[in-house]
């Protein structure tokens, strides 16, 4: 079995950069250690603990749609829906927890679905 690193996402609202762009559609890859440690020298982080998944995220999104650096600026301009949908598919993927059980609107059947293509229209 090969090990998964990176996850498609698409977001529910999606970013708008300067120019009035939506991006929705990104890559999560899994953190490493290094992710991890990192942001817990970062002054904001010491100064504000959650600033924590802002500079985490940005570690670990190296992609949303045609931007191209995903960095804090990025994430601190989600939108809050976005940034908690981000937060639990981080929790998730990490956690060997990639899937989810969903039940079908229409039918009332139960799948399991890959988290990282929830949000998905």
């Amino acid at each position: 079995m090969e090990l998964k690193t990176e996850y498609e996402f698409i977001l529910p609202r999606g970013y708008v950069d300067k120019d009035g762009t939506l991006h929705r559609e990104g890559v999560m890859r899994l953190a490493n250690a290094k992710d991890e440690i990192v942001p817990l020298n970062d002054m904001r982080v010491q100064r504000n603990r959650a600033y924590l998944i802002i500079v985490l995220l940005s570690r670990v999104i190296p992609r949303l749609g045609n931007l191209g650096e995903v960095n804090t600026g990025v994430i601190e301009n989600l939108f809050a829906g976005d940034l908690r949908f981000l937060e639990e598919m981080y929790n998730r993927i990490n956690e060997d927890e990639a899937t989810i059980q969903v039940t079908c609107p229409e039918c009332g059947t139960k799948f399991e679905k890959e988290f990282g293509r929830l949000g998905e229209s």
